[in-house]
């Protein structure tokens, strides 16, 4: 098949995100399996309009000229275009190739309220956040969806947030995102947790650091980077002698084996956001063994597999996962979780379904 994946960013040049991860690792995988892989994004930094990454074409436009979209999408000659997440790109490359098939995957819903909080937590500034919204939530994106071939959610949770937002007839399905599950982790010895995420307003890495103070005996890992190097820069100033606490930084799992290695290692993922989607953090870590601390449950991840803290108390959420290694037991439940869900085989096998199966629906005969 040929198959063009739409995103607004790749995990590359300098931009680093949970939908950028997403997409890298299917294009990836589905160029493994000598499908031809194309991606739309954004240019960033120093990359040029074309580019290869993993056995993909990279494609990119000026972020202030998305009508180039139309000319990229149209060379393409893809069998099947796969918005990983819904854009005015997503409108652009239907209009662009009309006869041809047309998926979409909503990663991470915003409504009003998502909005609102991006706006007061903005992870660089609210002009950012506002040229966001105006790409990803507009009338042309809403009828690109609704015209879908067909529309799906990275997690279940979504569903019924999905369907209102686009006026959709039908429920979206669940296509769950492709996750390496690595050998069986060799856990530290003594505590060990991890924060994996950025290190921006939203995602109030400060509410994890500040536990390193109350639990001497633990060893708290962070890994991220903020968009605002202000914000960031302060983080560091404020917390950065902790003996028990590094800020490791940016990470890139793609070309370090550092990533997995602190995955591998730790006992449990703590996750303190205001808001997320189903972070590929959780999944990852998941993967790895760990269990999960978060205020926000998405899927049941924190509830099944850790501890769901409320009034942001994740000291006391923290000393229940650790009393008689009660996390060791529901990380081998996350990984065994994994394996069968998200694990990549699984789950690209489910990505090729899709697309053989609105290809099939469509009447169209792919290479």
């Amino acid at each position: 098949m040929r198959i063009c994946l739409l995103c607004v960013e790749i995990f590359a040049w300098g931009k680093y995100g949970g939908f950028g991860r997403a997409t890298r690792n299917i294009g990836r995988e589905l160029a493994r399996l000598g499908h031809k892989v194309s991606a739309i994004t954004p240019r960033r930094e120093d990359q040029a309009e074309v580019e290869t990454l993993d056995g993909m074409t990279v494609l990119g436009y000026a972020q202030h000229r998305p009508w180039d979209i139309y000319r990229l999408a149209k060379s393409c000659q893809a069998d099947v275009y796969h918005s990983c997440e819904p854009s005015l790109a997503t409108y652009i490359a239907r209009r662009a190739a009309p006869d041809r098939v047309h998926i979409v995957t909503a990663r991470d819903p915003h409504d009003w309220n998502d909005w609102r909080v991006e706006l007061t937590l903005p992870s660089k500034n609210r002009a950012r956040t506002v040229a966001s919204l105006l790409f990803e939530n507009n009338p042309l994106a809403t009828h690109a969806v609704r015209r879908a071939d067909a529309v799906y959610t990275a997690f279940i949770d979504a569903i019924p947030k999905v369907k209102a937002k686009y006026g959709l007839v039908e429920d979206p399905r669940f296509l769950a995102t492709p996750t390496p599950l690595p050998k069986q982790p060799t856990k530290c010895g003594t505590p060990k947790v991890c924060y994996i995420a950025r290190l921006d307003r939203r995602k109030r890495p400060h509410l994890f650091m500040d536990l390193a103070d109350r639990f001497p005996e633990v060893e708290f890992v962070a890994l991220g980077a903020a968009r605002d190097s202000n914000w960031e820069q302060a983080l560091r100033e404020t917390y950065g002698a902790r003996p028990n606490l590094t800020i490791a930084g940016f990470v890139d799992q793609f070309r370090s084996p550092y990533y997995a290695e602190i995955l591998s290692q730790s006992w449990i993922l703590i996750n303190t956001s205001v808001r997320e989607g189903l972070p590929n953090a959780f999944i990852e870590a998941a993967a790895h063994g760990c269990a999960v601390l978060s205020s926000v449950d998405t899927d049941g991840f924190a509830s099944r597999f850790g501890e769901t803290v409320s009034d942001d108390d994740f000291a006391t959420g923290l000393r229940a996962l650790l009393e008689n290694d009660r996390w060791r037991e529901c990380g081998t439940r996350a990984r065994r979780f994994v394996a069968e869900t998200f694990e990549t085989e699984v789950a690209i096998k489910s990505h090729i379904d899709a697309y053989e199966q609105a290809l099939s629906a469509a009447g169209t005969r792919s290479d």
